[in-house]
């Protein structure tokens, strides 16, 4: 699944490929996706790059290749395309997020619940979040999951299924499901729901260290990310983890 930042910058490249040969340069993917900076693109690219929809030619400024599409874009495509594959898991998401804030919308499960000793608490599942590069998480509230009383503290709370493999030295797998505490605080060292510029959302753990904010990896493929103060937003902490066999 890609998110729609990835999406329109993948078909962006693409296009100018069929056109020109030539992949387009850094600063005009930049005006094209309106993004206010030439980080933003590294970000898109390298996300794009890991999840296998293109790749960077060695020893060549400006080339990129295109190895495959997601289904619905290649299937309004004229003809078939030599050495590009549909992906078919890869439609472009909703352009919803979990917003950063809670005030509005369906309420989260608390944890102050009627439930009786014992019985489980049915919590909102939102969809997938990335352990690797971020994706949007969608507010899909058709489905939920139900959770012991004893995996919860005070307040709010809400699940997410991971998507990705960063966080797996901290024990966090794909397909893993994650129980979020509703806050936008969290100390040093916490894994935490974090919302980066206002668009995605990915699961990290945090470290903060004067004015900026990393999102750190518990895998070595992957890279840590640094952010300024005013690009990321906490909106949950990790507390509990349930898995499937």
């Amino acid at each position: 699944m890609l998110t729609k930042k990835q999406y329109e910058l993948l078909v962006f490249i693409d296009k100018r490929l069929n056109e020109s040969g030539v992949s387009p340069s850094f600063e005009e993917m930049k005006e094209a996706l309106d993004l206010r900076s030439k980080s933003g693109i590294h970000r898109l690219i390298t996300g794009l790059e890991e999840r296998g929809f293109i790749r960077r030619l060695p020893h060549r400024a400006r080339a990129l290749e295109v190895l495959r599409l997601p289904e619905n874009l290649d299937a309004a495509l004229s003809g078939p395309r030599a050495g590009v594959s549909p992906a078919a898991d890869t439609a472009p998401p909703a352009p919803n997020v979990i917003s950063g804030r809670f005030g509005a919308g369906p309420t989260l499960a608390r944890s102050d619940t009627d439930n009786g000793p014992g019985e489980a608490i049915s919590l909102p599942l939102y969809g997938r979040i990335a352990a690797g590069t971020p994706i949007e998480a969608l507010r899909d509230h058709s489905n939920a999951v139900d959770v012991p009383p004893s995996m919860l503290g005070g307040g709010e709370h809400y699940a997410l299924e991971v998507d990705g493999d960063s966080m797996v030295d901290a024990g966090i797998h794909d397909g893993d499901t994650v129980i979020i505490q509703r806050t936008d605080t969290a100390e040093n060292g916490a894994i935490v729901v974090a919302l980066v510029e206002g668009s995605e959302v990915t699961l990290k753990r945090l470290r903060r260290k004067g004015a900026s904010v990393a999102l750190e990896p518990a895998n070595q493929a992957y890279e840590t990310r640094i952010f300024g103060p005013d690009q990321v937003e906490v909106q949950g902490r990790l507390i509990g983890l349930m898995r499937k066999y």
